[in-house]
């Protein structure tokens, strides 16, 4: 019997200028005194430590951009002595995904790996609601405060993974434009791509009510597939984006403003519907190798935006045939009429590398596929059936 129920949870979001400054408040009503504040360290706390002034703060500003297993079990065994009863994450979606993660080891304590998905770990739920999170975004992008998804990396597999359930979802969301005044273009840039695929991946999802129906509702897939309210949501995301984006790198405050509350809406799209494709491409994309010089960002690594957008217009010209016409009302969204062009567009206008600029080549495509199989949680929502030869397909496409 197919599936004929679907699911939408959202995490209740406050948005606009100034809205940072309501921190304390939203703790205070979510019962939270003492707090662990997970923080980026290029990110200036000021104005909210100034909002927390009468809690008890625990400060942890040793996030790294896109996690590792150890960098994430660093930060738990520091939550688990800091002895907090709640988050509060400042920062873009590493930030936010750590302190995820912080929250889950504290609640109900186990070995990290548990909780990751399978084939990495045992994809372990947890055994009931956590301590609450705020969850106040400093970037353009990941949406990870609307989410139920904490992604990681791991190094010795060459893989990125995550770990997912439904009580990772943060309990309040501040989403504040001036919080992300400062940002370098290019990592608005990467920010705003994931946005944009994350809603162009849920739109096109396969449909909810194709899956089977599940034997306990315990067992119903957070990313579920395609539905009618999920759509509601990618739809207006894809439009900011195709609106917002170009402006927003370029430095335009309130264009990322726009694009903050788009990665808002994408979270709630795709936390429901699901993502495909290219995200399941973009983890061994990022996991593999370490060796790019990304402007704007510290360090060697291939932001995950830029993993997910390399992939993308190949990746929907193989799944363009399952429905031309919701891929085609995506890319009008957009502003385009077709998809793959309409983002091609997209990545030259904000320079993207190519998939041979981030140090890849042909000979790296067997481990490229290897990696990306292995994200079944994400290609069992791709509107088409796919294996490894037609991911073979794509990446061969890209070079």
């Amino acid at each position: 019997m197919n599936e004929t129920v679907f699911t939408l949870e959202a995490t209740p979001i406050k948005f606009g200028p100034g809205a940072v400054d309501d921190a304390g408040w939203e703790l205070e009503r979510l019962g939270v005194r003492r707090v662990l504040l997970v923080r980026d360290p290029r990110v200036d706390p000021s104005r909210l430590l100034a909002a927390l002034d009468g809690f008890d703060v625990v400060e942890f500003d040793r996030v790294r951009v896109e996690p590792t297993l150890e960098s994430l079990q660093e930060a738990a065994d520091f939550a688990l002595s800091a002895e907090v009863d709640g988050f509060v994450s400042l920062g873009g979606g590493s930030t936010i995904d750590t302190a995820k993660v912080m929250d889950l080891i504290v609640s109900w304590p186990a070995p990290l790996l548990d909780y990751v998905n399978k084939p990495f770990g045992s994809a372990r739920a947890p055994d009931g609601p956590l301590k609450p999170h705020l969850a106040i975004p400093t970037t353009c992008g990941t949406g990870s405060e609307a989410t139920t998804v904490a992604v990681l990396d791991i190094p010795d597999k060459r893989v990125k993974t995550g770990i997912s359930h439904r009580y990772l979802r943060p309990a309040q969301a501040i989403v504040d434009p001036d919080l992300a005044a400062s940002l370098p273009p290019e990592v608005v840039a990467s920010a705003g791509l994931d946005v944009v695929c994350h809603a162009a991946e849920s739109f096109t999802a396969r449909p909810f009510s194709t899956r089977e129906r599940p034997a306990s509702p315990a067992d119903r897939p957070p990313y579920q597939g395609s539905n009618p309210v999920a759509d509601v949501w990618s739809a207006k995301a894809l439009e900011y984006g195709g609106k917002y984006l170009r402006a927003a790198v370029d430095g335009d405050v309130e264009a990322r403003g726009m694009m903050m509350l788009a990665a808002s809406m994408a979270g709630v799209g795709f936390g429901s519907a699901g993502v495909h494709i290219p995200h399941a491409c973009a983890y061994p994309i990022a996991g593999l190798k370490h060796d790019y010089d990304a402007p704007g960002y510290q360090g060697r690594l291939i932001p995950h935006g830029i993993s997910v957008i390399v992939t993308a217009p190949a990746a929907f010209t193989f799944t363009h045939a399952s429905d031309p016409e919701r891929h085609q009302r995506a890319a009008e969204l957009l502003g385009g009429s077709e998809l793959p062009d309409t983002l091609e567009s997209l990545m030259r206008d904000l320079d993207v590398p190519s998939l041979r600029d981030l140090g890849y080549s042909p000979s790296d495509i067997p481990d490229l596929v290897d990696g990306a199989m292995a994200q079944q949680r994400l290609l069992a929502t791709a509107p088409r059936d796919v294996g490894p030869a037609d991911i073979t397909e794509i990446l061969h496409s890209c070079f």
